[in-house]
């Protein structure tokens, strides 16, 4: 896996023509399980997917449900949560997350994929205080509040790049309506 900054990873994606430029996958790692969102073939929207159980032992067969998911949904790259707030950046959810990436570095089969860091702070908490008023049984409730954040931290990178890069855009769809 590489890492690229969060507004190249888009940029770089932009200038691929519509058919190769896949969707992005969001990731919310937890200590027990991978919350997983994929964005929408423009990549505008996030919707919720799955959620992965995380262990130890099992970072090998992430890795192949990661192969499978990229080849099915034309994944082009991982956008994965990560804690950056003062207080958190030495944080243990911090290191978890980074030797959760470092890990499926290391399994080798994921070497040609890109993925950016994205600010998580807080997107759990948030997505469980939404669903305590359904009275889930716990389980579901875990495994949704981990969907559902990995839906805002991929919606919140989709936001920002396509506002950031909005202006650009239509900066040169005026010029060849123009032209």
């Amino acid at each position: 896996m590489k890492f690229v900054k969060p507004l190249n990873l888009y940029q770089d994606l932009q200038k691929l023509c519509a058919v190769d430029r896949g969707r992005f996958l969001g990731l919310d790692v937890g200590d027990k399980y991978v919350g997983l969102a994929v964005s929408d073939f423009d990549n505008r929207v996030a919707s919720p997917l799955s959620v992965l159980v995380r262990k130890k032992n099992n970072i090998g067969l992430m890795a192949l449900d990661f192969q499978n998911l990229i080849s099915k949904l034309s994944v082009s790259a991982f956008i994965v949560g990560y804690p950056y707030g003062k207080m958190q950046k030495n944080s243990q959810n911090a290191i978890h997350v980074q030797g959760f990436v470092d890990d499926l570095c290391k399994t080798g089969k994921l070497e040609d994929v890109k993925y950016t860091l994205w600010n998580e702070c807080y997107t759990t908490k948030n997505v469980e205080l939404l669903l305590k008023p359904l009275k889930l049984h716990p389980v579901e409730a875990k495994t949704s509040s981990d969907k559902f954040a990995a839906v805002a931290i991929l919606q919140a990178y989709l936001d920002f790049v396509n506002r950031y890069t909005m202006p650009d855009q239509k900066a040169n769809e005026h010029q060849d309506k123009v032209s």
